[in-house]
């Protein structure tokens, strides 16, 4: 019994759209060859129809062999038996096997989010991740799922070939060369069908990414009164798709009639060629029966073609998205020989910014631009697409295993993240510590308010981002969350700046406690946060400039006093 999500998806195969779609077939092979050998039987069985009904006409009726005849029927009823059990089957692993090429890819994108962090929505628009497992995704799944009609629907085209040219010659190749010349007319409506597709799917991906925004900024957006205007920009967007989608639906509507109009039209011409060769005799009515039930019959395998075709540019043009995805590299890789950091306690240097963080004191960084502190922090959690020149004692961080600097230094960013679940797991994911950790760790960041208001405690459940909660208080989970690492090493991006004063001094202090002979380090410009830091170092231009105590600072240097007091005023 195949189980899915798998356990493990594979390492695909990304040189190409065709090249993934190779290497997907190449996993689910045995379904596969199960699935073409139903769909084999199932098309052939269904081909051998007009056989065996113009034997019956031929032997038992006009040749009035009552024997022959029920041998026939039953010859017949054998086979529509056979075709409706293999018809079953057929669909179960065709199913199967879109499932499997489906969930892999869509196991795919969610590995890669993971993986690649910060750098796949800077590279990838957020949209076109999503679509890329909503619609892309199915999409991919879909070319296996036709497989195995499509492989059936050729053999049974073999299969009619031969009877038609050992019954009459000029009415077989009418048949068999008619086929391909109608697929061959169709192309003509899929080729710009396939790239009006690919531009619904553009239009589509850029609805959904301005959709998941205007969720995630939504309570910002009440806050500014921006709601029209995204609403409005919005609005745009799905005209653009509706646009896009009409243009599709004009060839594919064209599409749809052109396979039962140009197949009537081919019947009619097998008939009238059939009618007569019957009359002058040189075919059977059993077989003009045949041919008529042949050609009727051939408009299965032509519809399959093209549908094959559709389903083929579908599946390309989804892997193409979906490589996309899968292509981003993270912003960092562990080199071939990994050096182990530091075990004991050890300076952390940044030379970028000449910024020293010393062992076991809490070192607040404050600069006139977040940004530069923001990006101090990635570089000392070595986050960011350029690899860092950051030290931890004498050892580059870029050349230390990964595993090994997230371990040691965890760096809790200014916008939080939290996910779908229990608020016990969403603060101790790992569920390593006990609950009296738990509220320890919580009360530090000032989140007994918080608790008291669920339900269930810690056990309650928390929705999809936080949406529940105020900025402030995921602001606090958060920190709750990364004072659980017991990180040896823990950096904090402007960890309050959305709670209150009160709020904030309590954190402040608690913070300081908590930490004491731990190496923390605080991106702020709090007042609050820096009284109670050991050491604080200022940034100027990216560089620091000066350090020294919060106090000491605030008397002698101008430029540090005017950047803290005016973080005070706001």
């Amino acid at each position: 019994m195949i189980r899915l999500p798998y356990a493990d998806p594979g390492t695909p195969d990304l040189t190409s759209a065709t090249a993934y779609l190779r290497w997907v077939g190449r996993l689910q092979w045995r379904t596969l060859v199960v699935a073409v050998t139903f769909g084999v039987v199932w098309m052939v069985s269904q081909a051998l129809f007009p056989a065996v009904m113009s034997r019956a006409i031929d032997e038992g009726i006009l040749g009035g062999d009552s024997e022959a005849l029920l041998r026939w029927c039953a010859a017949l009823l054998g086979l529509i038996l056979l075709s409706a059990a293999a018809g079953v089957l057929r669909h179960r692993f065709s199913v199967l096997n879109w499932l499997q090429g489906a969930f892999r890819s869509a196991q795919l994108v969610g590995h890669q989010a993971a993986d690649t962090g910060e750098a796949l929505p800077r590279t990838v628009p957020v949209g076109d991740v999503v679509a890329s497992v909503s619609s892309d995704a199915m999409r991919i799944g879909g070319i296996y799922d036709i497989s195995a009609r499509f492989v059936g629907a050729v053999a049974s085209y073999v299969v009619v070939a031969l009877i038609l040219l050992d019954a009459s010659r000029p009415l077989g190749l009418v048949v068999l060369i008619g086929v391909p010349v109608l697929v061959a007319c169709l192309s003509f409506i899929v080729r710009p069908l396939q790239r009006r597709q690919l531009a619904q799917r553009e239009e589509s991906g850029k609805l959904i990414g301005l959709g998941a925004d205007t969720v995630a900024g939504l309570r910002v957006l009440r806050g500014i009164g921006g709601e029209q205007t995204f609403l409005g920009r919005y609005a745009a967007q799905s005209q653009d798709v509706r646009r896009a989608g009409n243009r599709v639906a004009g060839y594919q509507a064209a599409l749809d009639a052109a396979q039962v109009l140009l197949p009537g039209l081919f019947v009619l011409v097998v008939v009238w060629l059939g009618a007569r060769f019957a009359i002058d005799g040189e075919i059977t009515p059993g077989q003009l029966v045949a041919f008529y039930g042949y050609t009727a019959f051939l408009v299965i395998p032509l519809r399959t073609a093209t549908e094959m075709v559709d389903r083929a540019t579908r599946a390309h043009i989804g892997a193409g998205k979906l490589l996309r995805v899968l292509s981003v590299e993270p912003d960092d890789r562990d080199g071939s020989e990994a050096i182990p950091l530091p075990t004991g306690p050890a300076p952390l240097f940044d030379p970028q910014s000449g910024v020293r963080i010393e062992p076991g004191r809490l070192t607040a960084v404050v600069s006139a631009d977040p940004q530069e502190s923001a990006a101090l922090a990635d570089r000392l959690g070595r986050f960011g697409p350029v690899p860092t020149e950051a030290r931890l004692g004498g050892t580059r961080l870029a050349d230390a295993s990964l595993t090994d600097v997230r371990s040691r230094i965890v760096v809790s960013e200014t916008d939080p993240r939290l996910f779908t679940g229990t608020l016990r797991d969403e603060l101790d994911p790992r569920g390593v510590h006990g609950d009296a950790a738990v509220l320890t760790a919580l009360s530090v960041a000032s989140g007994e308010d918080i608790l008291e208001a669920l339900p269930d405690g810690v056990h309650s459940e928390v929705q999809e981002r936080g949406r529940a909660f105020s900025g402030g208080q995921r602001q606090r989970l958060a920190l709750t969350r990364a004072l659980l690492t017991e990180a040896d090493i823990l950096v904090l991006v402007e960890p309050t700046s959305a709670v209150d004063a009160h709020t904030e001094a309590r954190i402040a202090a608690r913070l300081a406690e908590a930490r004491r002979g731990r190496t923390t380090v605080v991106m702020s410009a709090s007042p609050l946060l820096l009284e109670q830091a050991d050491h604080v170092v200022f940034l100027e231009g990216g560089r620091a400039t000066t350090s020294g105590t919060h106090r000491a600072l605030l008397a002698e240097h101008a430029p540090y006093r005017s950047t803290v007091v005016r973080g005070e005023d706001a």
